[in-house]
């Protein structure tokens, strides 16, 4: 049974490392809304947190999915690398996010909303 966790708000970072220990060990899955700041965290698949993102109102075109690596130092702790990346239509062919801007807006939007304690 996966924790999916929604953040509306600011995550302390034990809560991060404690989602984290709870699934994979080393790594969290998450998926961050990009239009209105949601994040998701703590599923074993990204489309886990995706699909509580869209049953809270968010459009699928703004969710991202990454991982979150807690024991290793802020933006590299971030990896850009989800099936749910794969869109054709947005013009991102792999599962990496491609798009410079929507990696930006995703560094912009954890570096606000991640505490360490």
């Amino acid at each position: 049974m996966s924790e999916i966790k929604i953040f509306t708000d600011k995550i302390p970072f034990s809560e991060i490392k404690r989602l984290a220990d709870l699934r994979f060990g080393d790594m969290v899955k998450g998926v961050v809304d990009i239009e209105n700041g949601k994040i998701a965290l703590g599923g074993e698949l990204h489309a886990d947190e995706e699909a509580e993102l869209l049953n809270e109102g968010s459009e699928q075109e703004n969710l991202w999915g990454i991982n979150i690596y807690p024991d290793i130092k802020f933006p590299d702790n971030i990896e850009f690398d989800s099936m749910i990346n794969i869109r054709p239509r947005q013009n991102n062919r792999s599962r990496a996010i491609e798009s410079e801007e929507v990696k930006n807006k995703i560094l912009e939007i954890l570096k606000d909303r991640i505490v360490y304690e």
